[in-house]
């Protein structure tokens, strides 16, 4: 027996039980039970819930606006144009290179007065003829400070997903598309996005649950979410214990919800290819 082949885990005969899932589900259940029979878990629970939703809100448009960006940008780095595969290179090896926290306050706090003043200085002349007032700085949102941040930062990990996931494509299956006279949009659409999709799934479905983590980070700008909540509630009361069980479980609750989501459309799409492949 080759080395290789002693490194191969052991074959399973049948579907494996997911055992973690149900003693997950049990202490998930026997939490809940925490705090409807505990007053402080109660009203903790009321206090953190309303955050649930900044949450959601913030982690969903940020990644929907990372993916877009990311599809951009990994659409560059596999041009044919040296300036577009050059430039997104740039953008991706210098974004990620940042911490997302440190991202995060130079978005807030150098990004957004940047923008602020030069959209000032484009609507001069409207604002010395009257017709509209300056801007402001603080009226740029908070909320939406983070939510650029969190794009610019997740979207150069998801350009290299999105790069990957067309380069994995055969590039015989490319020139065979082409050869049979379809274009180079057609040719992405019909045979390069539907196989790159499968294989950016999983990756796709890890950087989503782990927005969700980082939208944490937003706390810092004071946003309303789910952490900077259990800060201001455990602050004022002490209970820091009881107030961080309760963030962990909300977040628990989210993340593992949405990675058996992302497993089952796996498992959707595998079938699906193997139908095709057997017709």
């Amino acid at each position: 027996m080759s080395a290789s082949a002693d490194l191969r885990p052991p074959r399973r005969k049948g579907r494996e039980l997911p055992w973690w899932l149900l003693v997950a589900a049990l202490l998930a259940v026997f939490f809940l039970w925490s705090i409807a029979a505990d007053r402080d878990y109660n009203i903790i629970f009321g206090a953190l819930v309303r955050g649930i939703f900044t949450t959601l809100y913030v982690t969903f448009f940020a990644f929907l606006l990372a993916m877009a960006v990311g599809a951009l940008v990994a659409l560059a780095r596999t041009s044919n144009s040296i300036f577009f595969r050059q430039a997104a290179t740039f953008y991706t090896e210098i974004v990620r290179g940042v911490p997302m926290l440190v991202l995060l306050f130079y978005i807030a706090f150098v990004g957004a007065p940047a923008f602020i003043d030069l959209v000032n200085w484009i609507i001069s002349p409207a604002v010395n003829a009257g017709w509209i007032g300056q801007m402001h700085v603080r009226q740029f949102d908070f909320t939406w400070r983070a939510i650029i941040a969190l794009t610019i930062g997740y979207s150069a990990f998801i350009a290299e997903i999105f790069r990957a996931g067309i380069e994995a494509v055969p590039r015989g299956q490319v020139e065979a598309a082409r050869s049979l006279g379809l274009s180079r949009f057609a040719t992405f659409r019909h045979v390069i996005a539907p196989q790159a999709f499968r294989t950016v799934l999983p990756p796709l479905g890890n950087d989503f649950v782990a927005m969700i983590k980082d939208s944490a980070l937003v706390s810092a700008l004071g946003v309303q979410d789910i952490t900077q909540l259990g800060r201001v509630y455990s602050v004022s009361t002490f209970k820091f214990f009881e107030t961080y069980n309760v963030v962990a479980f909300l977040y628990l609750v989210m993340t593992i919800s949405l990675s058996l989501l992302v497993r089952m459309l796996e498992r959707y799409l595998a079938r699906s290819a193997g139908e095709q492949s057997r017709l």
